[in-house]
């Protein structure tokens, strides 16, 4: 901090790239999540954010936060490497790491346009919604895809079992 003003939780590159798409009027979305152990769910949902705008922005909790959120045992992989799969999809403009257990620093520092949760979230429950809304911008809910998650493969792994096996 210096001079009383909060120090941005975004790293240059990403103020630069923001700056960017904004002058040229690219619409901005935000979402956030853990994203341990990449699987066809994460990426579904991250093509329909992305399908709301012209960029996306993810918020990535960082090791400390994950574990807070999801155990002693969790992330099984680490933040920065999470931030590189997810940078590799096609859908992904840019991955941002957050010390917080929620995102709400991070999305008043990127501002985003739409603000986008998957479907285990009330609308009314979803962190900067009101920063969001107040802005003009919108929150979007996008439904969960049963049998995707991240629990359910790690119990998976962890009894041996194959993705063949009920």
């Amino acid at each position: 901090m210096s001079h009383g003003v909060p120090e941005s939780p975004l790293p240059a590159v990403a103020r630069n790239a923001l700056a960017a798409w904004r002058e040229a009027g690219e619409r901005i979305v935000f979402t956030n999540g853990v994203f341990d152990l990449l699987h066809r769910g994460h990426v579904e949902y991250l093509a329909e954010a992305r399908a709301l705008g012209q960029r996306l922005v993810v918020g990535v909790n960082s090791d400390a936060s994950a574990r807070r959120l999801k155990g002693p045992s969790r992330p099984i992989v680490a933040a920065a490497d999470r931030v590189a799969v997810l940078e590799a999809l096609a859908a992904v403009d840019l991955a941002v790491v957050f010390e917080e257990d929620t995102p709400e620093r991070l999305i008043r520092a990127i501002e985003p346009d739409v603000l986008v949760k998957g479907g285990d979230w009330a609308l009314d429950a979803i962190v900067g919604r009101d920063f969001v809304e107040a802005r003009g911008g919108s929150v979007r809910v996008i439904p969960v895809r049963s049998g995707h998650g991240t629990s359910r493969l790690v119990e998976r792994i962890r009894a041996g079992r194959s993705a063949l096996e009920p």
